[in-house]
């Protein structure tokens, strides 16, 4: 086995996700008052903490309306939650796959809220897959390689002995500032030649494809 640290994003990297955070999203900016939003834009934004998206997202915005629109955003996803989300293909079988390793750690480093990840982990039990997490409001927002230092110094692993995992440039690049290994799943929210531009140390098209390289 290659590493002692897995690092996981949750949103485009193990959930299929982007479609219902950029629907809710789009509703939330009209709830909030700040108008239409583009599909891409809020895509772009993805892995961020949500404070640092809706900088980005609505460039000028207050406070009052930025939280305005931060609350209506996690109404409007709780309430769309009712409907569970699904896993990409080979996420569950690959991950039960690593937690027959037993000299092996499993993490999650995601933009979401804690209290976001939790609901998610109490719905469908996947917190049990894992050994320890991290989220944005609890730490600093990726690209800040903060969620990673911690991880690492919680489990006393090095940055050569980990790997981080996911689908945009804030997660490539917060372990590239670590100089520690990064896989980019192109699956998900940037595409194949935006990750590249971060150097990842192996490329997925695919969960399954990622665990064979993990165990090659």
């Amino acid at each position: 086995m290659r590493y002692r640290l897995v690092i996981f994003d949750w949103d485009g990297t193990l959930m299929d996700s982007e479609a219902r955070i950029v629907a809710c999203m789009q509703a939330a900016a009209q709830d909030a008052g700040w108008g239409e939003l583009a599909g891409e834009a809020v895509s772009d934004i993805i892995g961020l903490g949500l404070p640092e998206a809706i900088g980005r997202m609505c460039p000028g915005i207050g406070a009052e309306q930025a939280e305005r629109l931060r609350e209506c955003y996690a109404q409007r996803f709780v309430a769309a939650e009712a409907e569970p989300l699904s896993f990409f293909p080979g996420v569950e079988a690959g991950v039960a796959r690593l937690r027959e390793r037993p000299d092996m750690r499993l993490a999650v480093a995601t933009g979401k809220s804690r209290r976001g990840l939790d609901r998610i982990f109490a719905e469908n039990g996947s917190g049990a897959w894992f050994h320890a997490s991290r989220t944005a409001d609890e730490t600093r927002s990726k690209p800040h390689p903060r969620m990673l230092e911690e991880l690492l110094e919680e489990f006393g692993v090095s940055a050569s002995d980990a790997v981080m995992v996911g689908d945009t440039e804030y997660d490539l690049e917060m372990a590239r500032a670590l100089s520690m290994d990064r896989v980019a799943m192109t699956y998900g929210v940037h595409d194949r030649q935006r990750l590249a531009a971060s150097h990842p140390t192996f490329t997925a098209d695919s969960f399954p494809e990622l665990i064979d390289w993990l165990h090659g």
